[in-house]
C-alpha cells in the first residue's frame, strides 16, 4: 500500500512539474516573440533619453533566468555596453532627442564601463545637447559619472560620500595555519602576488607597490575628467577630500561640485520647464532600454567580427568563461569566413589558465595572418587576458583597465595535517617510485618536486615573454623588465609600451573598419560568441533544478561518503595547474 500511494504522489507532482514547466516555457516564448513583433515608439521630436546608471551593463546583453529548489523564479537582464555607447553617439546626432537626463544612486558599473560611458556623454556634450543630471547620493563613481553634465542638480538633504578610491585584500594565512592546511606557492615575478593571499599574512613591499601605483594612477583619471568638467583643479579637490570638507549638500553645491540643490518636486517642476512642457505627465522620456531596441544596426555584405573574451580562462567550461578550446574553435571560423574583413577582440579577463591562453593565442597569430585583429581591453586584461591579445595588430585600452602582470604561478596545498588535527584522519602513501603521490595533495612537497613545478613554471614565464615580445616588437628583456607579475593600469602600459592607445569599444571598431578599408554604415558586426536566447536559458535553468532536486532526495546522511565527495572536490580544485592569473579581482570604489 505504501507503494502504490508513493507511485500516486510522485505521479501528480512529475506531472505538475511537467505543467508548470510547459506553461512557464509558454510565457516565455510568447513573450519573446511577442517583443520581437514591437517596437517601443520613440517621439519625433522633444524626446527626452533617460541614463539610468543603477541598470546593469555587461559586456554583451543578457537575460538571466533562473529557478532555484524552493521553486522562486527570478528574471533580470542587463544592456550591452556597446549598445549603450551607440545609443548615447546616435542620439547627439538625432533631431528627435533634446537632451539627456542622467539619474543615479550608486551606479552598476565597473570603472572602465563607467570611463567609457563618460566619453560618450562628453561627446554628446560637444554636440551642442545638454545632460542634466540628478542624484541623492553621491559615492566617487556616481559623481565621476554626473560631473560630465551640463547642469548638475542634488537632492537638498542628500548625502555625499565622496572619499577618493580605496582597495583592500583579505589574507588567510593565519586562519589557514589554524586549520592545519599548508600552501605552496611556486612562481616567477617578484610582483606576481597571486597566491600571497594563502602564503603570507599581509602585503610584501613588492606587492604594496604595485597596488598603491594602481590605485594612483586610476584616481588621477578620475580626478582629471571630474576637474576637466568642473571648475576647481585637482589640488583643490584631493585637499577637500584630505579634510573631509564634503560633509552634506551645502558643501557639494558651496564648492562647485554640484550646480543647485532640488528636492524630488522642484526636481520635477525644472525639468518641464527646460523641456517646455507644464506638467510631468507630457514629459516625453526614452528609456535608454526602448531607445537602443530601435537603433538599426548597419548592413552589408562584409562584417566585422566582434569577439567577447569575457572572463577566467579556462581549458573548457560553459557560459561566464573563456574555455580555450571553444574560442580556439570559434576564432578558426572566423579565419575562414571570407565575408569577416576584420576583427576587434574585446578583452575582459583576469586571466587563468595558461595552456588555454596559448590556445587561443596560436588561433589569434593564425587568424593575423589573413586579417587584421584589433584589441579593445574592459575592466581587465591581465596575466592570461594580455598573453592571449598581446599579439594583435593594434591595442586599445581604458585608463582604469587593469593589466600587465606578466607572470605565472602554481599554487598547490595540502590537507594531511588538517585531516589529522581536525578530522582525525590519517593517510599512509605506498608508492612504486618516490614521487609517486606528490600530487595526492596530502603533504608538503620536498625540494626536489618544488624544483620539479619551478622549471615548469619557468618555461611558462619565458613563453609568455617570448609572445610579448614578438607581438610588441621588444626583445624580452625589456617585456621581462615590465613582467615580473606588475600589473599597470591602462593609462601607465601605453606610457611603457604593453599597448598602443587609450580608446574604448567604439575606438577598436572604427580602427579596424579603416585597417580593413571598409564604409562606414556598409558592413555588419558579427558578434561571437552567440547570447543565448530566453528560452535556451529557461530550459537550463529547469535542468539545473531538476539535477539539484534529484541529488537532495537522494543524499542520504553517510560521513564516509560526504568525506570522499568533499576529498574529491579539493582534489579536482586544486590540481596543481600553471596559471596566468592576476592575484584578485580588484573591487576599487
Amino acid at each position: 500500500m505504501k507503494t502504490f500511494w508513493k507511485i500516486l504522489i510522485g505521479s501528480c507532482l512529475g506531472c505538475l512539474a511537467a505543467l508548470t514547466i510547459a506553461f512557464l516555457i509558454s510565457i516565455g516564448l510568447i513573450g519573446s516573440l511577442a517583443s520581437s513583433g514591437s517596437t517601443p515608439q520613440i517621439p519625433s521630436q522633444d524626446g527626452i533619453l533617460r541614463l539610468d546608471l543603477g541598470q546593469p551593463v555587461s559586456e554583451q546583453t543578457t537575460d538571466s533566468f533562473q529557478i532555484d529548489l524552493t521553486g522562486a523564479m527570478s528574471v533580470g537582464n542587463s544592456l550591452a555596453l556597446a549598445d549603450v555607447i551607440k545609443a548615447i553617439d546616435t542620439a547627439a546626432e538625432d533631431p528627435a532627442i533634446k537632451f539627456i537626463y542622467m539619474h543615479c544612486g550608486t551606479p552598476s558599473l565597473t570603472l572602465s564601463q563607467a570611463e567609457e560611458i563618460r566619453a560618450a556623454l562628453l561627446r554628446f556634450r560637444q554636440s551642442g545637447k545638454a545632460i542634466v543630471a540628478c542624484s541623492d547620493t553621491y559615492d566617487n563613481l556616481g559623481y565621476y559619472m554626473h560631473s560630465v553634465a551640463d547642469r548638475v542638480i542634488f537632492h537638498a538633504y542628500g548625502t555625499p560620500q565622496i572619499l577618493g578610491i580605496s582597495s583592500s585584500v583579505i589574507f588567510f594565512k593565519d586562519l589557514i595555519d589554524r586549520l592545519g592546511v599548508e600552501v605552496q606557492l611556486i612562481r616567477h615575478g617578484r610582483y606576481k602576488a597571486a597566491g600571497e593571499q594563502f602564503t603570507k599574512s599581509g602585503m610584501t613591499p613588492d606587492n604594496y607597490e604595485q597596488n598603491k601605483t594602481l590605485i594612483d594612477a586610476t584616481w588621477k583619471a578620475m580626478c582629471n575628467d571630474i576637474c576637466a568638467s568642473r571648475d576647481f583643479t585637482e589640488a583643490e579637490f584631493n585637499g577637500w577630500l584630505d579634510r573631509l570638507e564634503l560633509v552634506d549638500a551645502f558643501d557639494l553645491l558651496d564648492k562647485g561640485l554640484v550646480d543647485e540643490l532640488m528636492y524630488e518636486d522642484q526636481l520635477e517642476d525644472y525639468i518641464c520647464s527646460i523641456a517646455e512642457v507644464d506638467k510631468p505627465e507630457k514629459l516625453k522620456m526614452v528609456t535608454m532600454e526602448d531607445y537602443i531596441a530601435n537603433l538599426k544596426p548597419s548592413t552589408g555584405r562584409d562584417a566585422i567580427a566582434l569577439v567577447y573574451a569575457n572572463g577566467e580562462i579556462m581549458a573548457d567550461g560553459e557560459e561566464g568563461v573563456i574555455s580555450g578550446i571553444k574560442t580556439a574553435g570559434l576564432l578558426r571560423e572566423i579565419r575562414r569566413d571570407s565575408s569577416i574583413k576584420a576583427v576587434v577582440l574585446r578583452v575582459n579577463s583576469p586571466g587563468g589558465d595558461a595552456m588555454a591562453a596559448e590556445m587561443i593565442n596560436r588561433e589569434i597569430s593564425l587568424l593575423r595572418e589573413v586579417k587584421p585583429v584589433i584589441a579593445s581591453y574592459g575592466d581587465y586584461a591581465a596575466s592570461g587576458g594580455y598573453w592571449i591579445s598581446a599579439g594583435a595588430d593594434h591595442i586599445f585600452t581604458d585608463r582604469m583597465t587593469i593589466t600587465g602582470s606578466i607572470g605565472v604561478f602554481s599554487m598547490i596545498p595540502s590537507f594531511g595535517k588538517a585531516l589529522s588535527k581536525k578530522v582525525g584522519v590519517n593517510i599512509e602513501a605506498v608508492n612504486s617510485n618516490r614521487h609517486s603521490d606528490m600530487l595526492s595533495l596530502m603533504r608538503p612537497l620536498d625540494n626536489a618536486e618544488q624544483g620539479y613545478f619551478l622549471a615548469s613554471i619557468e618555461k611558462v614565464y619565458e613563453d609568455f615573454l617570448e609572445r610579448v615580445a614578438t607581438g610588441r616588437n621588444m626583445d624580452c628583456k625589456q617585456v621581462d623588465e615590465l613582467g615580473q607579475g606588475r600589473i599597470w593600469s591602462g593609462s601607465d602600459a601605453v606610457a611603457n609600451g604593453l599597448v598602443d592607445e587609450i580608446g574604448g569599444l567604439c575606438d577598436a571598431i572604427a580602427y579596424a573598419e579603416l585597417t580593413a578599408g571598409l564604409e562606414k554604415g556598409r558592413y555588419s558586426i558579427k558578434t561571437y560568441p552567440a547570447v543565448k536566447t530566453f528560452a535556451e536559458k529557461l530550459m537550463e535553468s529547469f535542468a539545473h533544478a531538476n539535477a539539484a532536486i534529484e541529488a537532495k532526495k537522494t543524499v542520504k546522511y553517510d560521513p564516509m561518503k560526504m568525506f570522499e565527495q568533499a576529498y574529491g572536490f579539493l582534489r579536482e580544485s586544486y590540481q596543481p595547474v600553471t596559471l596566468a592569473r592576476i592575484p584578485y579581482l580588484y573591487q576599487i570604489r
